[in-house]
């Protein structure tokens, strides 16, 4: 790398991480010219700043290039891939499973209705505080 590193590119040691996750390159053809690295750290970029793909700074690969690996890799399931290991491998460091074995969800996480009953019910209410209003 000959450019002026950005704080969201990969550590030595995050590279060393992902880079047996990433598909090899295909048998035959061309050889990759592509770094996946500089790939990677581009997305990551994009992902940080929120920038679109076609303002991508010109230190990296093509946005182009950094796309279509994006999309490939998106399509094949390596961002799975990648997220699966990576947390698996945090939480043997914490001294759990590998894998979760249980899933919580709070009231917040799950929409029932939007005023959070059921519409007869929230009707029948205002129809008994009017009538009530409305008597003597």
């Amino acid at each position: 790398m000959s450019r002026k590193p950005y704080p969201t590119d990969l550590t030595d040691q995050e590279w060393n991480c992902i880079a047996p996750l990433l598909p090899a390159a295909k048998f035959g053809g061309h050889p990759r010219t592509t770094d996946l690295r500089e790939v990677l750290n581009a997305i990551f970029y994009l992902n940080r700043t929120g920038c679109q793909w076609r303002m991508l700074p010109s230190e990296f690969p093509a946005w182009q290039t950094v796309y279509a690996y994006f999309a490939r890799w998106r399509n094949k399931g390596v961002w799975e891939a990648i997220n699966r290991t990576l947390r698996q491998r945090v939480r043997l460091q914490a001294g759990r499973e590998a894998d979760p074995s249980l899933a919580l969800l709070d009231s917040q996480s799950v929409k029932s209705t939007e005023k959070g009953a059921s519409r007869r019910a929230t009707t029948a209410t205002k129809s008994s505080r009017a009538a009530s209003a409305i008597s003597p």
